[in-house]
């Protein structure tokens, strides 16, 4: 069949499928995608916000490519088989549908299927013309002219750095299927993580284009450099639309706010900004900044602190892991008597025999504010030398409560520290329990006391922190450390190598934020019942002249 030659503009096709499909014509950076698919380029790297219509546009391009060339042959890999499925599936339903197409439908001799079929003027070939196939499906063997790896990088295949190096690794297969000097390789999909694939390609000779949700910043537009799509990059050089949306056809700003509010703001960064090379602050939640350092003394704090990071409030003379541009800050103002603490608490997460660390933390509280005044990690497992450090550092600290992880069948080690305790400092221990993943546990916990600057630190734990690691290889050294951890901490699955004091840290934390809540609740209660009494008085003044005798209504 012969295709005219205003068709042979993949532009000009996919109106017709949008047309078909009942959609609105195809929006600006919708056809802008269209033509950079249709670009001579050999290897290619789509990044565009998520609900663009990549996916569509992508299919409609393989009908495109069968039409001009029924003889060629795709493969289509995703992160998921059925994904997989779906694009292919799509694709033969527009062949099926499209007045245009139906001269490639499949014959009955051929194969047709969701898995794989044949277009009908295809000629015999151990390859179909249309195959699609899992990340994880055995890729070996397949052979194509086009390859569209369609959202292989997802959120289950990337939350670790080890799942993000085999997947790095299994994309490098699509080199051995490929058809040479004709062959070509097209990604699209939506980073995952601070560290995608997508930003590995073009050290592999791939050309990568980004199509933003919205126009970016001036920090942004630096960032994205020469990947960003030029039709975006003309509306931020206009100046007049830097936030507002690329497509308002698609998504418009009301529509963009609330799914910002719904991901948060460094998911919509990665889904809808495409961003992976943000400011470290926008990457990781918890900044050293946030805490309030001073030394603290072992028994009283002063009733208020006023937190602030002026340049003369910055402490220079204590070792500093954060990111770039992170410092501790010294209180701007310290009001009101030094008192007692309320409590102090220890938190223990004990560990096996090994590389592993019991790691600890003391957590005192006063005024609403939490104060850590001591906190480490100790080689040695079940070791004597561990468990009677552990007991002295509760006398020192004057701790009134020990919580223990227990997770992995570790109660045990309560058990064993208990007569330590009994000899050197009689304290109350109880076990703790948690289910949730570790990372979004421990951000939800320590992220609104360091967004609040609820969290005070002794100098003395920064040092001695920074210090219990220096007999370690460099490259371990620093990821041992808590204010390392703290400042590295995603809510990302296996975010960090080693995340055991930062872990014990939100755990005793925890139990003041607890405690907290129930105070709270607990003062509601109270003021709701004086207000009753109140107004019980006033009443009884009024109505007979004198105060009632107790505190119920009847007892007048």
């Amino acid at each position: 069949m012969a295709v005219p030659v205003q068709l042979k503009d993949f532009r000009n096709f996919l109106y017709l499928c949008w047309k078909h499909l009942n959609l609105p014509s195809p929006t600006s950076l919708q056809t802008d995608i269209a033509d950079y698919i249709q670009s001579k380029n050999k290897r290619l790297v789509i990044q565009a916000f998520r609900g663009v219509g990549k996916s569509w546009v992508t299919s409609c391009y393989v009908c495109h490519q069968l039409l001009l060339n029924p003889q060629i042959k795709i493969l289509v890999i995703s992160a998921s088989k059925q994904r997989a499925d779906d694009f292919s599936t799509f694709t033969l339903r527009l062949i099926e549908e499209m007045p245009i197409l139906q001269h490639l439908i499949p014959s009955d001799k051929q194969r047709k299927s969701k898995v794989a079929f044949d277009v009908a003027t295809a000629t015999a070939s151990h390859a179909p013309s249309v195959k699609s196939l899992g990340i994880t499906s055995n890729i070996t063997g397949s052979r194509a002219d086009l390859i569209i790896a369609d959202d292989v990088e997802n959120v289950n295949n990337s939350m670790t750095q080890g799942m993000r190096d085999k997947l790095s690794e299994l994309v490098k297969e699509f080199d051995a299927c490929i058809t040479p000097e004709r062959g070509r390789i097209i990604y699209l999909g939506t980073p995952q993580t601070e560290n995608s694939l997508y930003d590995v390609l073009p050290q592999r000779g791939f050309k990568k284009r980004i199509w933003t949700a919205r126009v970016p910043s001036k920090k942004q537009y630096e960032a994205y450099g020469k990947d960003l799509a030029p039709i975006i990059s003309l509306m931020y050089e206009s100046g007049e639309n830097k936030g507002q949306p690329t497509d308002p056809q698609r998504f418009d700003e009301e529509d963009l706010a609330e799914r910002e509010a719904s991901y948060g703001r460094s998911g919509f960064n990665l889904q809808f900004q495409l961003d992976t090379r943000l400011a470290d602050q926008d990457r990781y939640p918890l900044k050293l900044s946030d805490l309030t350092v001073m030394s603290c003394n072992p028994e009283t704090a002063p009733e208020k602190i006023i937190w602030s990071t002026n340049p003369e409030n910055r402490i220079n003379d204590l070792p500093c892991v954060g990111m770039t541009g992170d410092a501790y800050y010294r209180p701007m103002q310290i009001q009101g008597d030094f008192i007692p603490y309320t409590g102090a608490v220890m938190a223990i997460d004990p560990s096996g025999v090994g590389d592993n660390e019991t790691s600890f933390a003391v957590v005192k509280f006063l005024n609403g504010n939490l104060y850590l005044t001591k906190a480490g990690g100790l080689r040695g497992g079940f070791s004597e030398y561990v468990l009677q450090k552990l007991a002295n550092t509760a006398k020192e600290q004057n701790v009134k409560l020990i919580l223990c992880e227990s997770n992995f069948g570790q109660d045990m080690f309560q058990e064993l520290l208990k007569p330590y305790l009994k000899r050197t400092y009689p304290c109350q221990i109880e076990s703790v329990r948690h289910q949730t993943q570790k990372e979004v546990r421990i951000l939800s916990v320590l992220e609104p006391v360091l967004n609040q600057h609820k969290l005070i630190v002794d100098h003395s734990v920064i040092k001695d922190d920074f210090e219990s690691t220096q007999h370690l290889p460099p490259e371990q050294a620093l990821r041992r450390q808590l204010f390392y951890q703290m400042s590295r901490l995603t809510a990302s699955k296996g975010s960090l190598n080693y995340d055991d004091r930062i872990d014990v840290l939100s755990f005793a934390v925890g139990y003041w934020v607890d405690q907290m809540a129930r105070d709270q609740d607990q003062a509601v209660f109270d003021r709701k019942q004086q207000a009753i009494r109140d107004d019980l008085e006033v009443f009884m003044k009024q109505a007979v002249g004198r105060k009632p005798k107790g505190n119920i209504w009847m007892d007048i």
